[in-house]
């Protein structure tokens, strides 16, 4: 008997029309480091298993547990049964019968996992001792920081689909603090593959030394609006927020700022956003967490909105073709990108900046929650950056806060950078000059 047949052969007895199983597996490695000790480490598995299944009269049941085993069927499906009785949702679910095509990719990096972990902690010592190094102003290294992230997606259900696929990845990371003529800043850098080869200690730590001993000798900033280059940070935090006005579930909710918009002008002829699930990095998924095929797309082309992203109940309610976007293990699927990315030009940094001339750099910005108005996209939020002078990054300013309002933001790029940077989040851009922006500090 294969591994999953009581479940279905029980679904059946429970008069089940159609059923699906959503298996998470993962397998989570963490350890931080201080004054060259171990001060945290833990080695964790999890699991996630959620069952669906479709009643002949279209009423939908769910059940979810930590583990699997045959016992656990029965237990999955009375849940179901009992859940189906009380669920007052109307919206349509599927499972689904499957694509006609999958394009394969693999995520999974076997070489990652046999790097012993007495290596791993090793090079977290290097790191700690080579940002030291860096420079006499580092005062404290406060934490040297190594994950490991092992995950396999698995979704069968009696449909005959029966789709698998297991992706790693690691990041270091370390906290600086440095300190001149009584002012302190810190800084915090990461460096994030599924390839352990490609970690360079030294490169790491100038990072990390870098970004705490630059902010150093702030100077204040008077209230302005002016242009402004946005390091690929900053535009990580506001592209994460603007891209999900694209959910198709909020454009339905009318609380979009997209709506009624595919096919219009919503942003700089400048700027093409995509979402790559099929590029070959840690991101890549060759199926979503409803089992269709996922396919690379431009969510905003040459600023046109091209189309909403969708899962299968979405897409129904549209009356449209899911785009193969449904996240999450719940038996509500969310809907978003797999892997953002922002099409890069062919201008570097220092381009930029010659083009801005008298202007601000802002290398990043924090408080969108409480910063972010949803309905508006009117923004203030806390920032860090530098002021542009002559057409290159001058001093650190000390305090600001960067206001505006994110369809602007957007609207208002000028050029787009050639310095791409990969964030853990699945977000991939380079920095972006704008037209204008709001900057006062203290």
């Amino acid at each position: 008997m294969g591994k999953y047949d009581k479940f279905f052969a029980l679904a059946k007895e429970a008069g089940i029309k159609e059923v699906e199983l959503y298996i998470g597996e993962s397998h989570e490695v963490e350890a931080e480091l201080f004054h060259g000790e171990i001060a945290n480490y833990s080695d964790n598995n999890g699991m996630t298993v959620v069952a669906r299944g479709i009643f002949s009269n279209g009423k939908c049941g769910a059940a979810s547990c930590d583990t699997w085993n045959k016992e656990k069927a029965k237990y999955l499906i009375d849940g179901i049964v009992k859940n189906a009785k009380v669920i007052e949702n109307e919206d349509p679910v599927f499972i689904f019968k499957g694509s006609e095509k999958y394009h394969k990719i693999n995520t999974y990096n076997k070489a990652l996992d046999e790097v012993p972990m007495d290596v791993k902690i090793a090079k977290m010592k290097e790191l700690e001792a080579a940002i030291k190094a860096e420079d006499k102003r580092i005062t404290e290294v406060g934490a040297t920081f190594f994950s490991q992230s092992t995950s396999k997606h698995t979704l069968v259900n009696s449909n005959g689909l029966n789709l698998v696929q297991k992706g790693n990845y690691f990041y270091y990371g370390a906290e600086v603090l440095a300190s001149e003529n009584g002012q302190t800043k810190s800084g915090f850098e990461i460096f994030f593959d599924n390839d352990f080869n490609k970690f360079d200690v030294k490169a790491l730590a100038k990072k990390c030394a870098e970004e705490a001993t630059s902010q150093l000798g702030g100077i204040s900033c008077e209230p302005i609006k002016c242009k402004a280059v946005l390091d690929h940070d900053a535009v990580i935090s506001l592209l994460g927020v603007y891209i999900g006005h694209a959910d198709a579930e909020q454009v339905q909710k009318k609380s979009s700022l997209f709506i009624d918009k595919v096919g219009q002008q919503i942003a700089s002829k400048k700027l093409t956003i995509e979402d790559k699930p099929l590029s070959k990095n840690p991101f890549a998924r060759w199926f979503d967490d409803e089992g269709v095929a996922t396919y690379n797309k431009p969510i905003i082309e040459k600023g046109i909105l091209k189309t909403y992203l969708y899962n299968l109940t979405t897409a129904a309610k549209d009356g449209v073709t899911t785009t193969g976007n449904a996240q999450g293990a719940g038996s509500k699927k969310s809907t978003g990108p797999f892997f953002l990315t922002v099409k890069p030009g062919k201008k570097s940094l220092d381009d930029l900046f010659a083009e801005v001339g008298d202007g601000v750099y802002i290398t990043g910005v924090t408080g969108l929650h409480s910063g972010m108005n949803p309905q508006s996209g009117d923004f203030s939020l806390q920032a860090s950056g530098f002021e542009i002078k002559n057409g290159k990054k001058g001093r650190p300013f000390d305090l600001i806060t960067a206001s505006g309002n994110l369809l602007e933001v957007f609207k208002d790029v000028q050029e787009v950078g050639n310095d791409v940077k990969v964030s853990p989040s699945g977000i991939a851009t380079p920095s972006l000059l704008i037209k204008k922006i709001g900057v006062s500090g203290q």
